[in-house]
């Protein structure tokens, strides 16, 4: 257990054992209604003149490409398009976009889409530059977690969704199919060099969307500002040499500012955004908190919530999403798997770092005026439920296909995910982590 760290994160640690600093990473973003006319400029800024623009199926017919590769073309660049980027990314998927990266010789690439084309351009960014087999960037232990040897060519992420903020992280997640479980790859040189993030490419995404990239941003948000403290963990680096510090360090006084912001505007917000379509004001506004919780847990790390959605996800059996995702296979979609444990994650963790959670609760809305600091997880729990609800959302891991059987399962899948895990404030074994997919089946 460790004390809520007020102002330095030091208080109530004896000596500092861990990390007494901390480091802030962040890109080059512009946000506004817009802003995706500016690609050109940008592009041209960064010394792009052949690039290969990353998209998907779906968006490669909605209008944002078309801004996009107008505004490069005018910009003097030549543009080759690949929209053969995977909604759920695998390894083959990255792999088979390094090789299109590889071979077109592009000296900049421009991604328009979701988090996982995002994601996609930056792996085949990664391996077009240093070339090597797949799991040897990905985290350990499931990969080799080789460091990225340096800098990689400039790359333009072009958000059309409103949760992931992946154009503002150093993280490319993907499906490792043989092991049946997500993992990623992280690195501070992934970073896109510019983000363009246009709040109106809400207008053509639909409700169910809308929910599940809002429950991605608050998590982000509420796992950065629940996370062990930096000061808290052990450094992972040896002697001062910070520039080896991890991006995912635990919480700090910056993220805390990000992830109180970003909860707080979603808290107001997601309801609204999602059951009116009309309300174009509350979709932007959870489009600039996916932005904010995405620098937020890129500099503090994720936990829990997120470490256990790898193996909802990798497990999938029949469970289709709603209407605005793909329907060609069964999938959990990101922002769904994760949130759909937190409830049950945070009633665990609660006693770790009652204060934060308490005040988490209130920056979503909840009234904690009368709350009990012994039941802080629960408050926070409630909360979560209240605005599942409200959205309609899946009532826990049974609605998407599983049971009490498959906890042990989940929890041999999740495990591996240490970079996450050992970033929640209390510590878990295989054991404890089947109890929480288990409390995580059924919410109501």
């Amino acid at each position: 257990m460790y004390r809520c760290c007020r102002y330095y994160g030091l208080e109530g640690l004896q000596g500092h054992e861990g990390d007494s600093a901390f480091t802030v990473e962040v890109n080059h973003f512009t946000f506004g209604p817009g802003c995706l006319r500016e690609a050109g400029s940008h592009a041209r800024a960064l010394g792009m003149k052949r690039v290969g623009l990353f998209t998907d199926k779906t968006v490669r017919d909605l209008p944002y490409v078309a801004t996009v590769k107008r505004s490069l073309e005018a910009a003097g660049c030549t543009v080759e398009i690949y929209w053969e980027c995977a909604v759920e990314p695998t390894g083959d998927s990255f792999m088979a976009a390094a090789k299109f990266a590889q071979e077109g010789q592009f000296d900049g690439f421009v991604s328009v889409g979701g988090g996982s084309v995002m994601d996609t351009a930056k792996a085949a960014n990664l391996y077009a530059t240093y070339p090597d087999e797949l799991l040897a960037y990905v985290n350990a232990p499931i990969g080799r977690g080789l460091p990225v040897p340096g800098p990689l060519k400039p790359h333009i992420a072009c958000p059309t969704t409103c949760g992931t903020g992946s154009e503002v992280t150093g993280i490319a997640i993907c499906n490792l199919i043989e092991q049946q479980c997500k993992t990623g790859i992280l690195s501070r040189h992934m970073l896109p060099s510019r983000a363009l993030v246009d709040p109106d490419v809400t207008h053509t995404l639909s409700p169910a969307v809308i929910a599940a990239n809002g429950f991605d941003a608050l998590s982000h948000a509420l796992e950065s500002y629940t996370a062990r403290p930096h000061s808290a963990k052990a450094k992972m680096y040896e002697g001062s040499d910070g520039a080896k510090r991890p991006m995912n360090q635990g919480a700090n006084l910056w993220s805390d500012m990000g992830a109180r912001e970003s909860l707080r505007i979603i808290g107001q917000n997601l309801v609204r955004a999602v059951n009116d379509p009309a309300d174009q004001q509350a979709k932007g506004a959870i489009m600039y908190s996916a932005l904010i919780a995405g620098m937020t847990f890129s500099n503090a790390g994720c936990h829990l919530p997120h470490g256990m959605s790898y193996a909802v996800s990798g497990l999938v059996r029949d469970f289709k999403p709603p209407l605005g995702y793909p329907q060609e296979q069964p999938m959990v979609p990101h922002g769904m798997s994760v949130v759909l444990n937190a409830p049950s994650v945070y009633r665990f963790t609660g006693e770790a770092a009652p204060e934060r959670h308490l005040e988490a609760a209130q920056f979503l809305g909840a009234n904690t005026k009368d709350a009990n600091i012994k039941d802080a997880g629960e408050t926070v729990a409630s909360k979560l439920i209240e605005m599942m609800r409200a959205v309609n959302f899946p009532n826990g891991l049974n609605a998407v296909g599983y049971t009490d059987a498959d906890a042990e399962s989940l929890a041999e899948r999740a495990f591996p995910q240490q970079r996450v895990i050992k970033n929640a404030p209390r510590d878990v074994t295989k054991s404890s982590l089947a109890e929480l997919f288990k409390g995580a089946m059924k919410y109501w």
